[in-house]
């Protein structure tokens, strides 16, 4: 049987992190690319996780580069680059950035791997992903981003430690764009079947929330960079739903068109991921007020996308 290969751009915090889980996981050939001047280091990262196999217990043919026509005939493509938000620069600064470094290194991708599936990690996330769509030129349903998948996690694992509980019994549910954007949905959140509501009380449930959306900046705030290993972990889980087909329903940055009225952009919303990618958006009853907080947050996502398309060209 054909050996998936798996793409990684990017061999920062969260592009090493990616191959360090999609090695241990066994999940195919993986190829490490970075810039030029980060071929060395590329490399050498590389060669050190090579040398965690013995001990792990794990093969992987795996492959440090800064050529992405080692890149060629990949399965999955992994998008981590991209610099984080830096003291006095704006998001517009940023936007463009990071317009600039994703649109490049989509377009190789792209034409190194005409049928790949795409996961976008980069931030800020719902800009990116739609870059790399306009980019690459693939239909929609190969091109989805991983948010939803970090911000669940964190919302999962606050309630565990609020009721002092195993994660695994936890099941939640959020939409809407990342961070500050997101959308939980406490009605659909449970453990062991039981309605989170009936477990904890509103105002400490409210603090969760909180917490959740504000994950990102407390990590930051106490080490001075970004989160890498739980952003890692939920776009191997996303890239091993699709390289196994195993038809998982993940929280990702999906387009969606009439879906929820969102009129052709990519939202964080519950979908579908197999060997085709995003196989099914999956549509859900909401609220009044739950229809307004994703509304709310839809229009920021258009924001992003409006000056994404400014610095696209």
């Amino acid at each position: 049987m054909k050996r998936a290969k798996i793409t990684v751009i990017g061999a920062g915090n969260v592009g090493s992190s990616c191959a360090v889980w999609a090695a241990q996981q066994e999940l195919g050939d993986i190829v490490l690319v970075d810039l030029p001047d980060m071929a060395d280091k590329t490399k050498g990262k590389v060669l050190d996780l090579v040398q965690c196999g013995p001990v792990d217990r794990f093969d992987a043919r795996i492959v440090g580069t800064a050529d992405y026509a080692d890149t060629a005939d990949s399965d999955v493509v992994i998008i981590t680059a991209g610099l984080p938000r830096k003291p006095g620069m704006s998001r517009d600064d940023l936007v463009q950035t990071n317009v600039k470094i994703v649109a490049s290194v989509t377009e190789q991708a792209a034409k190194a791997s005409p049928n790949a599936i795409l996961i976008v990690v980069s931030n800020p996330l719902d800009a990116m992903v739609y870059t790399a769509w306009k980019k690459s030129g693939f239909p929609t349903h190969r091109v989805v981003g991983q948010a939803g998948c970090l911000d669940i996690a964190r919302f999962r694992a606050f309630i565990a430690m609020e009721l002092n509980c195993s994660v695994e019994d936890i099941s939640a549910l959020l939409l809407g764009g990342h961070g500050d954007d997101m959308v939980p949905l406490t009605r659909y959140t449970s453990v062991a079947g039981i309605p989170v509501t009936q477990l904890i009380p509103q105002d400490k449930l409210d603090a969760i929330i909180k917490r959740t959306k504000m994950g990102g900046g407390e990590i930051v705030k106490l080490m001075g960079t970004s989160a890498y290993y739980a952003p890692a972990a939920g776009s191997v889980k996303m890239a091993e739903a699709i390289i196994k087909d195993k038809r998982r329903i993940f929280p990702c940055a999906a387009y969606c068109d009439k879906e929820f009225g969102v009129g052709g952009y990519f939202v964080g919303t519950p979908c579908m991921l197999g060997k085709n990618g995003v196989e099914k958006v999956i549509e859900i009853e909401l609220s009044a007020d739950e229809r307004k907080m994703l509304d709310s947050s839809v229009s920021h996502v258009k924001e992003l996308v409006a000056l994404a398309e400014k610095f696209l060209g």
